[in-house]
């Protein structure tokens, strides 16, 4: 079985356990998930079976929409809700106007340093377990992609934000940084993930739903194929040689004008533009999903990356 669940993830669980429920229930060694959330944290989780597992790494790379709840006033050293609280201090005086000016600040950040309590590995083990054993880890600020942040609601103390993100951005550092700027502190309340790449959470699957699906004997047509995730690149779909080519892991040429030999392109799209590292997705003439391609400018070539046979 080969292809991706959307599921919807509830509190209390953590990423993890969601795939080693999957894996008992379905009987599938190979399975992922792409994005943790936290354990608090609820909302679409991509779960990967199989072949899936491989294009993993293009959802990842997807941005990614979450709803968030801010309570200022209080300041964690989890910057969330599970977390001792490290500093408190009345935010009745924080205005609409000081609100709206932190945020931009925040949307204008193009860098954030990981939090001590997170998945992230110093000398092979999480921070979070150095977190534990009082120890702090000098983390260095690392790049993120936030596209947007939308204020939705001001109801002191609670702040309630839509953000639109790349990998590897938490959420609950924007609640602490939140609050240092307003010079009150903040904490992550709620988090719930709306969409990860083409995911979204109205399709997301609940886990009760899910094992009614395993139950009854359904679950196999809730799957996404595994191509969904690349669905907005390019396409071309290749003859018999080409597919031989690809598939025993050799580049397939283009010409001056920029046209793959042995090539058409699927759904009147246009053919990729041949840019250095540009990608493409390459079918069968009968429709089956041949592989994920990638442009080699120095060679003239578009040489397989990813195949599936």
């Amino acid at each position: 079985m080969d292809g991706i669940l959307n599921v919807n993830k509830p509190s209390g669980v953590t990423s993890f356990s969601v795939v080693s429920i999957i894996k008992r229930l379905s009987g599938q060694r190979r399975v992922g998930h792409a994005g943790t959330l936290d354990p608090a944290a609820t909302g679409v989780l991509p779960v990967a079976f199989g072949q899936g597992t491989r294009v993993i790494e293009y959802l990842m790379d997807t941005s990614k929409t979450y709803h968030a709840e801010i309570e200022l006033g209080t300041s964690t050293d989890t910057y969330d809700g599970s977390g001792k609280v490290t500093r408190s201090k009345d935010p009745s005086g924080i205005r609409w106007e000081q609100v709206v000016s932190a945020l931009a600040s925040l949307n204008s950040q193009g860098c954030q340093t990981p939090p001590m309590y997170s998945a992230l590995k110093y000398h092979g083990k999480p921070l979070y377990k150095w977190a534990r054993a009082g120890i702090n880890i000098t983390r260095e600020p690392r790049p993120v992609n936030i596209h947007k942040i939308e204020l939705l609601s001001w109801q002191p103390p609670l702040v309630t934000i839509e953000v639109v993100c790349g990998k590897g951005t938490y959420i609950r550092c924007l609640a602490d940084d939140l609050g240092e700027l307003l010079g009150c502190g903040a904490y992550l309340k709620n988090l719930v993930r709306l969409r990860c790449g083409i995911f979204n959470i109205e399709d997301a699957i609940s886990l009760p739903q899910l094992e009614d699906a395993f139950r009854y004997g359904y679950w196999q047509q809730l799957i996404y194929h595994l191509d969904r995730v690349v669905a907005n690149w390019k396409a071309i779909l290749v003859d018999d040689d080409m597919k031989q080519k690809i598939g025993n892991g050799r580049s397939i040429v283009v010409d001056e004008e920029g046209v793959v030999e042995g090539s058409i392109y699927n759904e009147q799209q246009l053919p990729p533009s041949s840019s250095s590292g540009e990608y493409c997705r390459a079918y069968t003439l009968d429709g089956w999903f041949l592989g994920v391609l990638r442009f080699n400018p120095e060679r003239m070539e578009w040489q397989p990356v990813k195949v599936f046979i």
